[in-house]
């Protein structure tokens, strides 16, 4: 058995405990636990061959009983120094993969000051937000199989692209290629009927931090009038840790007034939006902190809608808030809006940049509070361009 040593600041302290899959050079991928700057090995530490597993999709298919059980086992291991030392490795000596295998894959417009910014940009003499935005949380339905892992390289992607000056579409690659710096939620208990809000936490096993990659050129030709599609289906990337529900009762604070006030089938009892920290950092230089707490729909909200038609929800089902931003410029979670389409360039250094070029690459980080001083850490995730 081993004691294991962090910083009394670490934001991967025992009130988070996030969970995500690794890999070492001798071991396939499994689930493991970050504590501190190390990862736990969950099969060994606990003798439960459940975390053998190369996703956690198995474990959280148990359900809220079984994650509570876990979580204060290998609290009270890692309290009381009886975690295996053979179970314990650096994180910098490990391989990261997707956590969840993700079965259906849902993105959200929550954002009311995203939402009204783009309406500006996109309907200058037109109401910002269409007569629909504050009565139902709007999404579309996205690709599960282009959902990938922090650090992995995205392509930049080819597509039909037409400029309001030109006669007829041309072919190629997106020369507006951008970001969207959003929270994701991850479904472990899955369901045949409607989830109501107050029923979130008995079916949401956790939380990753997401990046919607865009390509508005794409997506501008496209989306009318059936949506997005190519300029969003080329990728989505994730963070590779999964911080628990259970770890986030300290951040959870109300909505902004929603008036009208929601339909039945969208009223919390107690809300489950929640105070997150996000920093957008381009090419090394810090360039936007979206603050999750001013997001209109909360995340119980989100799938509440998403299941009120009878869609079921799967194991490993996985919804997006929709990019965040917040009232100030540098709280714009998308560079659409921190440049305003292009019009005002962002300095990197000594360098200006209005969309995504080849070889930039892009890294948002999310915090919460903890119950007990020190921040609970989502990580990170990141990305490089590479050329179509």
């Amino acid at each position: 058995m081993t004691h294991i040593d962090i910083s009394p600041d670490s934001e991967f302290g025992i009130d988070n405990l996030p969970y995500g899959v690794f890999s070492t050079d001798g071991t396939d991928p499994r689930v493991g636990i970050r504590y501190g700057d190390n990862v736990i090995d969950l099969a060994v530490a606990l003798g439960d061959h459940v975390f053998a597993n190369p996703s956690l999709n198995p474990f959280m298919a148990q359900g809220r009983t079984r994650w509570v059980e876990v979580r204060d086992a290998i609290s009270d291991a890692i309290t009381h120094d009886s975690v295996a030392a053979q179970a314990v490795h650096p994180v910098d000596a490990v391989t990261m993969h997707i956590p969840i295998e993700v079965a259906d894959y849902v993105d959200f417009y929550a954002s009311e000051h995203h939402a009204s910014n783009l309406g500006r940009l996109f309907r200058p003499d037109s109401d910002p937000l269409m007569p629909n935005w504050k009565h139902l949380p709007v999404g579309y339905h996205g690709r599960s199989g282009t959902v990938v892992v922090s650090g992995t390289d995205i392509t930049r992607p080819n597509g039909q692209r037409k400029a309001p000056d030109e006669a007829s579409p041309t072919f190629g690659p997106s020369a507006r290629l951008d970001i969207e710096a959003e929270m994701g939620f991850v479904v472990g208990v899955p369901s045949d009927a409607p989830i109501t809000p107050d029923r979130f936490a008995e079916h949401v096993f956790g939380a990753v931090i997401v990046n919607d990659w865009s390509a508005r050129d794409i997506q501008a030709w496209e989306y009318v009038p059936l949506g997005p599609n190519l300029g969003k289906s080329f990728a989505t990337s994730i963070s590779p840790w999964v911080v628990p529900l259970l770890a986030l009762e300290a951040a959870r604070v109300s909505t902004p007034v929603q008036d009208p006030e929601p339909l039945e089938y969208l009223r919390e009892t107690q809300s489950w939006a929640l105070d997150i920290d996000l920093t957008v950092t381009w090419n090394g230089y810090d360039v936007a902190h979206p603050p999750y707490r001013e997001m209109y729909w909360s995340p119980a909200q989100m799938l509440a809608h998403e299941t009120v038609n009878g869609a079921t929800s799967r194991t490993g089902d996985l919804f997006a808030s929709g990019t965040i931003s917040g009232p100030e410029k540098n709280q714009r979670g998308a560079f659409i809006e921190l440049t305003w389409g292009g019009k005002e360039p962002v300095s990197l250094g000594d360098e200006t940049r209005t969309f995504l070029e080849d070889g930039d690459d892009v890294v948002i980080a999310a915090s919460a509070p903890g119950p007990n001083g020190p921040r609970i850490g989502f990580g990170d995730v990141r990305g490089c361009i590479v050329p179509a």
